[in-house]
């Protein structure tokens, strides 16, 4: 991984811990398997995201969702081209 991917995922998991207060939270970079891809010809990368997070507790998977693209919505289509999302409340793990 370069330093590039590396500020990229340290920023994700920044912007995921500060609006979301996960208690459990794993970030993976999975641009390799998607080399050369067109739609990431902008340097954007293919991110798997699990987060568990007490504010997810009674809401719908896509309020979930939301919340999370709500979190990086400044690197989404710049330096995020796709971003799979396991979001779970805690009483779900």
């Amino acid at each position: 991984m370069n330093q590039i991917q590396d500020t990229r995922l340290a920023r994700i998991r920044a912007a995921l811990e500060a609006r979301l207060e996960p208690v459990e939270l794993v970030v993976d970079d999975d641009s390799a398997a998607h080399a050369g891809h067109a739609g990431a010809a902008s340097g954007g990368g293919h991110y798997n995201v699990r987060i568990v997070s007490l504010q997810f507790e009674g809401l719908k998977l896509v309020t979930r969702h939301r919340l999370v693209y709500d979190s990086v919505h400044d690197m989404m289509h710049k330096e995020i081209h796709a971003l799979a999302i396991t979001a779970l409340a805690p009483s779900e793990v």
